[in-house]
């Protein structure tokens, strides 16, 4: 991947103020690893460097390392030209507000551009004070359920940064579901409509051979089971799998030794 790609998600940093517990800050630290961005900017923590934050990032030491820990806000958004804070409470003051989608999809574009961006994040008991979100061209809100609204700060992190993560995705057109294994081609791969044919004669004969089906009176048995398995959109790898226990039920009806053994 260009140096470039990977700068535009440099270009993007995480903004923690006056935090209090500094689980979260390795929490945090994990979080934005998780999803690609490194730069930790820490204003006034209450206690940091921390053990309890080296254990909370779970192997995210090395953007613990590089964290700046700075005093004011003021100097941890230095060189950025969009500021956006997060905010859970209705304020007095109007003020445009996006939620997480939206944010994500300004901070890559802001980046893109070769701008910095800081993803600012409040204290654990009061957020942002009025006074530092006025710092923020964007107030961000996570919408969570009204009647349980309050999310510890490490999750907050998370879902801003898991959306810039997908917005960045999308520009640099990459999945967002891992590839297929190789050697796994098999696997997922519809069947063709000659390969159901077969299945269902298959199912047909064993379904006589059991005795659950009377070829002579057939009702609309085979009409529904087709039915059935149309809706399943089944695959080839499935459909080994069905041949194989047909195969064996005939077996078992036939009174031949099984493939599996009783060890």
């Amino acid at each position: 991947m260009s140096r470039q790609v990977l700068a535009l998600l440099q270009n993007i940093r995480v903004v923690l103020v006056n935090t209090s517990h500094p689980g979260n800050i390795g929490a945090t630290a994990r979080a934005m690893k998780n999803m690609g961005l490194s730069e930790l900017v820490l204003v006034d923590p209450r206690s940091f460097p921390s053990a309890e934050a080296d254990a909370r990032a779970s192997g995210a030491d090395d953007i613990l390392a590089a964290a700046r820990v700075v005093a004011t806000l003021e100097e941890a958004i230095v060189g950025c030209s969009l500021v956006m804070g997060t905010s859970a409470r209705d304020r007095h003051i109007p003020w445009p507000l996006l939620d997480p989608r939206e944010c994500g999809v300004q901070a890559v574009e802001q980046a893109g551009q070769g701008g910095r961006v800081a993803l600012v994040f409040g204290r654990e008991y009061a957020g942002l004070t009025n006074e530092e979100l006025q710092r923020c061209r964007f107030h961000v809100h996570i919408p969570a359920d009204p009647a349980f609204s309050s999310l510890n700060l490490a999750a907050a992190v998370q879902v801003l940064t898991y959306e810039v993560r997908m917005a960045w995705l999308a520009t640099q057109s990459l999945p967002t579901r891992p590839e297929k294994p190789e050697g796994k081609a098999e696997e997922g791969e519809s069947v063709t409509a000659d390969e159901l044919e077969l299945f269902y004669a298959h199912l047909e004969s064993t379904l006589v051979e059991i005795g659950f089906l009377d070829p002579e009176r057939p009702r609309y048995l085979m009409s529904r089971l087709r039915r059935l398995y149309g809706r399943s959109s089944i695959d080839r790898q499935e459909m080994n799998i069905l041949r194989g226990i047909l195969t064996e039920t005939q077996a078992t009806a036939r009174g031949l030794p099984h493939k599996r053994r009783d060890k």
